[in-house]
């Protein structure tokens, strides 16, 4: 049975960055991300892995209506940077994973941060 899109409530980007390597690029992205998806809200950096990630990344939340110009925004100009693209439905694990798209390299994850609670987005 097919999964009804009206369970998403809206979609989570992770944009994520080798500190001193690659943030220049994260910090250009977020930047232009700011300015123009003013609906988009932007997370806070985090330097160190945190939840789930096992890079430093930052998160942007949009709501559904976003979806279909945000999300190929962030494929034109995504600057190399690899980005988790996922729904929010309530499941997390199946959200991070089988209902996730990757722009760039598909990183790995500590899906044991779901079962501890420690899935801090």
């Amino acid at each position: 049975m097919p999964i009804d899109i009206a369970v998403i409530k809206d979609f989570h980007a992770h944009i994520y960055y080798e500190p001193g390597v690659t943030e220049a690029a994260a910090v250009r992205l977020r930047a232009q991300v700011e300015a123009l998806f003013p609906t988009a809200l932007l997370g806070r950096w985090h330097a160190e892995p945190i939840g789930p990630h096992t890079r430093a990344m930052f998160q942007i939340a949009f709501p559904v209506d976003l979806f279909p110009t945000l999300a190929p925004w962030l494929m034109l100009n995504r600057d190399g940077l690899d980005i988790l693209l996922h729904p929010e439905t309530g499941d997390d694990p199946a959200d991070h994973t089988v209902h996730a798209a990757w722009l760039g390299e598909k990183l790995s994850l500590r899906m044991e941060a779901f079962a501890t609670g420690d899935d801090d987005d």
